[in-house]
C-alpha cells in the first residue's frame, strides 16, 4: 500500500470513531504508529502497548503464554486490549474494540521456523483473527515490518467496519467467531452462565441450579483423563455430569469466542455451563448442593492462604460459604510433582476435608495433562 493510500485509509479508521486499544509484539509495530502519525487519532486510540520483552508479554496476558508467537496469544492479546479499552472508555462497551498482534520475523540469529504474522481483533460479539507465513529469506526485516503493519492496519480497518483495500496479495488464513447474544451477554457480565445442552441449544433463562454434579476446568484440551473421571464421578454420585467451562479467569483475560467454540467442540454432545465464576465460591453460588469433581491440584490450591492473598481468615470464609450452599468435592489422584497423590495425602482444613470424597488410586489413575498434551502438538 503506497504512503498516500495509507494515509487515506487511516483517515477513514478515525473517521469511524471507534475507541480501540492495539497490543503488538515481535512486529507491526510501525501500525502504532502511523495511526498516531494521522490527525484525529484521539478519537479512536485509547492506547497502544508494545509487550516486547516475554516479562512484558507475560504481564499483559496475566501469564505466560504456550508459544509467543501463535494464533492462541494475538487472540488472548487482543481480548486483553478489549478488556483494557472497557477500563478506559465509558459508554458501551459493544462499541469498543482490541487488537493484538504477534509476529516472528528476521532477525540477528536463524529461525528454525517461519516467519510469521498473527493479527486478531475483539469486539463484544466477535472474535477475528487472521495468520500468514513469509518466506524465509525472501525479505529483509524492514519489507516483513511493512507487511506486519499493514496487517496490523487491516484488522483495525475491518475492527471500525472500514474497507481496507490493502494490496498485499498474502492470503492470510483467516478464523472468525461470531457470538451468540448470550455469549455477548456472558463477556460483558449481563449474565453469570449459560447453558448449553447436548444438542447445542442455548439456554436462555436462569443459569443452571440442579446440577447434582458439577466438573468444573478449562479442557484444553478435553482428554482420556477427564473422561474417565467424568464417568466414574457420575457411577459414584448416581446423577449425570454438567461440564462447566469458565470464560473468566481470576488473572488472565477472559476467554475469546473461537477459543470458547474450540473447546466446546471437543464438549460436544455434553451438557456444558459456560460461566463467569472462577472461583468455587462463585461456582456455588451457580449451583448449590452440587459436587464438584476436582483433582487433588485443585482441591490443594482451595486450601492453600497463598491463593487468598496470603489471609488463612479469607479462606475459611469462602471454604464456610461453599459449605453453607451444601457444595461437596469428588477428590481425584494427580501426580503432583514426582508423586501421584489421592485425597489422603493432602494436609487439608478440617472444614474443607469435611467436604471431600476421595476416589482411590486403584480406581483411578491418569497422569496424561493438558499442558503435556499442548507441548506435544
Amino acid at each position: 500500500m503506497s504512503p498516500s493510500a495509507q494515509h487515506e485509509l487511516i483517515e477513514r479508521i478515525h473517521a469511524s470513531a471507534t475507541p480501540l486499544v492495539l497490543a503488538v509484539t515481535g512486529g507491526g509495530s510501525g501500525a502504532l504508529a502511523a495511526l498516531l502519525a494521522v490527525p484525529g487519532a484521539s478519537a479512536t486510540v485509547l492506547e497502544a502497548v508494545v509487550p516486547y520483552s516475554a516479562a512484558a508479554l507475560t504481564r499483559w496476558l496475566g501469564g505466560p503464554p504456550d508459544q509467543a508467537c501463535g494464533e492462541p496469544t494475538a487472540r488472548a492479546m487482543a481480548m486483553a486490549a478489549f478488556e483494557r479499552a472497557r477500563q478506559l472508555a465509558g459508554g458501551d462497551p459493544r462499541t469498543l474494540r482490541g487488537i493484538g498482534a504477534t509476529a516472528g520475523l528476521a532477525t540477528t540469529r536463524p529461525k528454525r521456523g517461519p516467519h510469521r504474522i498473527h493479527v486478531a481483533w475483539q469486539s463484544a460479539d466477535a472474535t477475528v483473527v487472521s495468520s500468514c507465513e513469509l518466506e524465509k529469506g525472501a525479505r529483509t526485516r524492514a519489507e516483513e515490518e511493512q507487511i506486519a503493519t499493514q496487517l496490523v492496519l487491516d484488522a483495525v480497518a475491518e475492527a471500525c467496519g472500514v474497507e481496507a483495500g490493502s494490496r498485499e496479495k498474502l492470503a492470510p488464513c483467516r478464523r472468525e467467531q461470531r457470538a451468540p447474544v448470550q455469549w455477548t451477554e456472558l463477556l460483558l457480565g449481563e449474565r453469570d452462565a449459560v447453558l448449553i445442552a447436548e444438542d447445542k441449544a442455548l439456554n436462555v433463562g436462569l443459569p443452571l441450579r440442579d446440577a447434582a454434579v458439577l466438573f468444573p476446568g478449562a479442557f484444553h484440551p478435553l482428554h482420556v483423563g477427564h473422561e474417565r473421571m467424568a464417568a466414574i464421578a457420575a457411577e459414584c454420585c448416581g446423577a449425570p455430569i454438567t461440564w462447566e467451562l469458565a470464560i473468566i479467569n481470576v488473572d488472565k483475560p477472559p476467554l475469546d469466542f473461537i477459543e470458547i467454540s474450540d473447546r466446546l467442540a471437543g464438549l460436544a454432545g455434553q451438557r456444558v455451563q459456560l460461566s463467569r465464576a472462577p472461583t468455587f465460591v462463585e461456582k456455588s453460588a451457580l449451583a448449590p448442593g452440587c459436587t464438584f469433581v476436582v483433582g487433588a491440584d485443585t482441591i490443594d490450591r482451595i486450601a492453600d492462604p497463598r491463593y487468598y492473598g496470603g489471609e488463612t481468615a479469607r479462606r475459611d470464609a469462602a471454604i464456610a460459604a461453599i459449605a453453607a450452599r451444601g457444595c461437596r468435592f469428588l477428590v481425584f489422584g494427580r501426580l503432583l510433582g514426582e508423586r501421584f497423590c489421592t485425597l489422603g495425602d493432602l494436609d487439608l482444613p478440617p472444614a474443607l476435608r469435611a467436604l471431600c470424597d476421595g476416589v482411590a488410586e486403584a480406581a483411578f489413575r491418569q497422569d496424561v495433562t493438558s499442558t503435556e498434551i499442548r507441548a506435544h502438538k
